[in-house]
């Protein structure tokens, strides 16, 4: 895709939006309503790894102790996800996508908040679902991601 034919699909997905680079992807900018929640309507990647993430929750602490609140399950979830991009040579700011899954609905604009916690710009596309059950009954939150790590566009 040459640069001028993404500033027009730039500009087809949010009227205003533009794109910037940030390792080896380029985010387009969304909607006010978008970048509040910390997801961006598209990402496009060129070049580079990528790294499929396994779906992660957080329903356990470093110290292997249970987690029994939502934020605390999506911290953690975060920090495994960051964890496993370390060791796969990358690092959070490398996730491109996100489907997130929760147990609960009312827990999204909480997810959300969080979420911004962990990305201050170069926000990841994402999906948000409620899912009513997991493969273990104790996790709340569950994200899988992909990543692209490397070659600059």
């Amino acid at each position: 895709m040459t640069r001028a034919s993404f500033r027009i699909v730039a500009a087809l997905l949010a009227p205003g939006a533009f794109a910037y680079s940030a390792g080896a992807a380029e985010f387009v900018e969304g909607t006010e309503r978008m970048k509040a929640r910390a997801y961006s309507p598209a990402v496009i990647t060129e070049g580079g790894r990528i790294v499929w993430l396994a779906g992660m929750g957080g329903s356990n602490g470093p110290d292997g102790k249970p987690i029994t609140d939502f934020a605390g399950h999506a911290r953690q979830a975060f920090q495994n996800i960051d964890a496993t991009m370390k060791r796969a040579g990358g690092t959070l700011a490398d996730v491109v996508t996100m489907t997130v899954f929760i147990r609960n609905q009312s827990d999204g604009d909480e997810f959300v908040k969080i979420r911004g916690e962990f990305f201050k710009s170069g926000f990841p596309a994402s999906a948000l679902i409620t899912a009513k059950d997991f493969a273990r009954p104790e996790i709340l939150v569950e994200i899988q991601a992909i990543a692209v790590v490397g070659e600059r566009n």
